[in-house]
């Protein structure tokens, strides 16, 4: 066996004398790897290793999981911000919108308008007839052919039914709402309001009993809590209107579209009109979330950095620890490249299968995130905190592979100072000194 190594020694010298090794060889990857091993005795420089490649895993699983995270609640607020509301809202500017049927009817004709639904808006004080307190609440009259396109109601039903929602003085509550007053579908619930009838001492408010026909979840605490659904008639009557509507609310085939929808918008109208559309609306709501998104990712950022300082400093162990060995590599006709391509390969394993590692875990949390919340942290998520009933995650695949080339591009990097410093050491103060 002896024999056999110093045979394999000597070839290896011969090529290295003859220039004939490529770069990349395959010997080089043996010797790295088999730097990357902890020794018999101490083990510390494998250690340093280890732990720079569970920092890269953890920073970079902990970057996809929190970007999953924060798209997640970007996507799935605008997904219910919008399903409950129009993209478009109409309002009137100097005369009332007592029109609204032909109004709306001719909005909706445009090209890429789905619905056009006509509203009254008003707010409201709710109790129970059972008593307790109370809660302040959003009433918003609306035509029962008008309530059914409107997916993220009609669909979210729990208890209770919108059918003949026009006859009558019935209503349709959100669940959290519902159970604030300790109430259910077909029970009574008291409205006030301070635009009651005129009298001579001047606007007397108005309270009112409504029957309970729906209880509906959209799984937004903003909206389950104060919104109140009424026939149309009946709020115009509860508000004092004179036939008219406070908006109509447009919705587009694509949410996107609206500064392009604007002009047509317009000209249907045929009359001066106020166009907001779910932008101008919710812009400081999405702004902010957007500023921490970017905040949160440039602060989990540094993870990875710190993570690839460690590939530094134990690149730097591991030249010291080995500068016997580099000296013998020298002595035996190996060149300062032959060297530098040993550590970059072995700083580039440590970036490579750190990243890879971080990649699986950021993936397999992301995709189990809810599952792992009701398991782990059954009672830590408040949706009356952070308006979600639940953890939404939806991982971005352009994001995720700007995650990963970062980190590997900064591993790369790392390696550089390390493997530079190894190509350059001396082999005769090696020897004498290693």
């Amino acid at each position: 066996m002896a024999g056999a190594l110093t045979d394999r020694l000597a070839g290896l010298r011969t090529r290295f004398q003859r220039g004939s090794t490529p770069p990349f060889a395959g010997f080089e990857w043996i010797i790295a790897g088999r730097y990357l091993r902890a020794r018999r005795r101490g083990g510390g420089v494998s250690v340093v290793a280890f732990f720079s490649l569970l920092g890269i895993a953890l920073g970079v699983a902990t970057l996809i999981i929190v970007l999953s995270v924060m798209n997640g609640f970007r996507t799935e607020l605008l997904s219910k911000i919008i399903g409950i509301n129009g993209h478009v809202f109409v309002s009137p500017i100097d005369k009332l919108f007592t029109d609204y049927a032909d109004l709306s009817e001719r909005l909706s004709k445009v090209a890429g308008v789905r619905a056009a639904i006509p509203l009254v808006e008003g707010q409201a004080f709710a109790s129970s007839p059972y008593g307790g307190a109370g809660s302040g609440v959003l009433v918003r009259g609306i035509r029962g052919e008008d309530l059914d396109k409107i997916g993220a109601i009609a669909s979210n039903v729990k208890s209770g039914s919108l059918e003949g929602f026009d006859d009558g003085s019935g209503v349709a509550i959100g669940r959290r709402l519902a159970e604030s007053l300790g109430v259910q579908a077909g029970d009574q619930i008291n409205l006030l309001t301070p635009k009651g009838a005129s009298t001579p001492f001047g606007t007397a408010p108005r309270t009112k009993g409504y029957s309970i026909k729906a209880i509906f979840e959209i799984g937004m605490t903003e909206f389950d809590s104060t919104f109140v659904f009424m026939p149309l008639t009946e709020a115009q009557a509860f508000f004092n209107r004179d036939s008219d509507v406070s908006l109509i609310e447009v919705y587009l085939d694509n949410a996107e579209s609206v500064a392009a929808m604007r002009p047509d918008l317009e000209m249907a109208a045929e009359r001066p009109v106020l166009l907001t559309d779910w932008r101008q609306r919710n812009r400081t709501f999405f702004g902010a979330l957007e500023v921490e998104r970017n905040v949160m990712f440039l602060i989990l950022s540094l993870i990875v950095v710190v993570a690839t300082l460690n590939i530094i400093s134990g690149l730097i162990l591991l030249v010291r620890d080995k500068s016997s060995d580099i000296a013998i590599l020298r002595t035996m006709g190996a060149t300062p490249g032959t060297i530098m391509r040993v550590f970059l390969i072995n700083g580039a394993l440590i970036g490579v299968v750190g990243t890879l590692s971080g990649l699986a875990l950021g993936i397999l949390i992301t995709v189990n995130i809810k599952g792992i919340q009701r398991v782990l942290f059954p009672s830590a998520w408040d949706p009356t905190v952070r308006f979600l009933a639940e953890i939404p995650a939806e991982m971005n695949a352009n994001e995720i592979t700007v995650v990963v080339v970062t980190s590997i591009a900064l591993s790369l990097i790392a390696t550089l100072y390390p493997s530079w410093r190894a190509a350059r050491l001396d082999p005769v103060q090696a020897l004498r000194y290693g």
